[in-house]
C-alpha cells in the first residue's frame, strides 16, 4: 500500500483491490485554513469512528457514499473517486461566516435550507462563489449543480432527522463529493464535528470544532460524548 495523499486530517492509501483506498484519520485539528492547528492525541479515532456511524446511519436512509466500512478504530475503506473541488455548505441555522456576510444574527433560522458552494483552493482561502462560477470554473454543468444541491439537502434532511433524535441540532454542516469512473456522483470525505456545527437542543451547548476554534474546552471531551450519544442511536 503507498501513500496517495495526505492533507490536515487524513492519509490516503492505495490497496490491492481495484477501486478501494484505505483512509487513516490523523490525530490533527485545524482552524482558520490552517492558521490554528495542534496534534491532539485520540482525535482520528473518534472522527473515523463519527464518519463511520454517520455515513451508515445515510445509507440505511438511501444516501450513498464512498464509504464502504470501518477496518480499525482510525481507518476505514472507501471507493475510489475523484474529488469534485466544491465544498457544499447547508445552513440551517446562522452561525459563522455568513453572521459576518450577510449581518444575520447568530441563532437565526432560515425558513428553508441555504446551500452555498465554495470553491476548494487554499490558495485563495476557499471563497464563496455562485452556480456560474462553478460553471466557468469547468467543476460541474448545470445538471450536476442541481444534483448537488438535491443531494446535499437530503443529507440534511437525514442528519436533522437523526440529530433530533439525540435531542441536538444541526446547525450547518460542510460535505464534499466525488465522482466515480462511471461519472456517477457520491458523498465523500467525512462527516463529524470537524465538519458539522451541533448544538444542544436545551442549552446551545456546542458539540463540533468551534469548541477548538474559540478555546471553550476539550475537543476530545467534546467529540467522545458526541458520539457516545450517537452510539445510542445503534
Amino acid at each position: 500500500m503507498s501513500l496517495l495523499y495526505e492533507g490536515k486530517a487524513k492519509r490516503i492509501f492505495s490497496t490491492d483491490e481495484d477501486g478501494v483506498l484505505r483512509v487513516e484519520y490523523k490525530d490533527e485539528v485545524t482552524a482558520g485554513n490552517g492558521a490554528k492547528k495542534d496534534h491532539i492525541d485520540g482525535k482520528g479515532r473518534l472522527n473515523n469512528q463519527i464518519t463511520s456511524i454517520i455515513f451508515e446511519y445515510l445509507k440505511e436512509h438511501g444516501i450513498q457514499s464512498h464509504f464502504i466500512e470501518q477496518t480499525s478504530e482510525t481507518e476505514q475503506l472507501v471507493r475510489s473517486v475523484e474529488i469534485i473541488p466544491l465544498e457544499v455548505v447547508v445552513r440551517n441555522i446562522a452561525a459563522g461566516s455568513i453572521t459576518r456576510r450577510l449581518g444575520f444574527d447568530k441563532g437565526h433560522e432560515f425558513e428553508t435550507p441555504l446551500v452555498e458552494f465554495f470553491y476548494k483552493n487554499d490558495d485563495l482561502n476557499d471563497p464563496l462563489i455562485t452556480d456560474d462560477h462553478v460553471k466557468l470554473l469547468n467543476i460541474a454543468n448545470e445538471e450536476e449543480i442541481a444534483k448537488l444541491k438535491k443531494m446535499a439537502l437530503e443529507i440534511n434532511k437525514a442528519l436533522v432527522e437523526m440529530l433530533d433524535s439525540i435531542n441536538l441540532r444541526l446547525v450547518d454542516f460542510k460535505i464534499e463529493f466525488g465522482r466515480t469512473k462511471d461519472g456517477d456522483i457520491l458523498l465523500a470525505d467525512e462527516i463529524s464535528p470537524d465538519t458539522c456545527r451541533i448544538w444542544e437542543k436545551d442549552s446551545d451547548t456546542n458539540f463540533d470544532k468551534d469548541v477548538y476554534r474559540e478555546d471553550r474546552g476539550s475537543i476530545i471531551d467534546t467529540y467522545q460524548t458526541f458520539l457516545n450519544k450517537l452510539e445510542e442511536l445503534k
